[in-house]
């Protein structure tokens, strides 16, 4: 089994590196009519599972159940400008959806809980 995990493993790594490599980051320069060159600059996220299992078997030969997968998460975050030897950073402003919000709510929410749960274990003890 422990090689069929890293089997399913292997090809999945391998597959994140075609898809992402150094130019994913820094993107591929673009010249415009005006002799201005854009630069994109995005941010990379990326997770994978993979796993399996021995099956129990009434024959010899060895059977194996397994599954593996990945998530890659592109997201421009700002553009270079080049003209005339000058550079600036053109940063890209996204606006934060419903479940970002509530996601960065999260530790704010936990810590006020913790603090609640502390406060009535001082209460109980006294």
């Amino acid at each position: 089994m422990n090689n069929n995990v890293e089997g399913l493993m292997g090809v999945s790594v391998e597959k994140i590196r075609e898809m992402v490599d150094a130019n994913t980051v820094i993107g591929t320069p673009i010249v415009i009519a005006d002799g201005v060159t854009i630069i994109p600059v995005s941010k990379i996220s990326y997770g994978f599972a993979s796993g399996g299992s021995d099956l129990p078997s009434k024959s010899s030969s060895d059977l194996f159940g397994g599954g593996a997968g990945a998530g890659i998460n592109i997201t421009p975050v700002a553009f270079l400008t080049v003209k005339d030897g000058e550079i600036n950073l053109l940063p890209v402003v996204s606006k934060p959806d419903t479940v970002d919000r509530l996601v960065s709510l999260v530790p704010d929410a936990v810590g006020k809980l913790s603090d609640l749960a502390k406060k009535k274990k001082e209460k109980t003890e006294e």
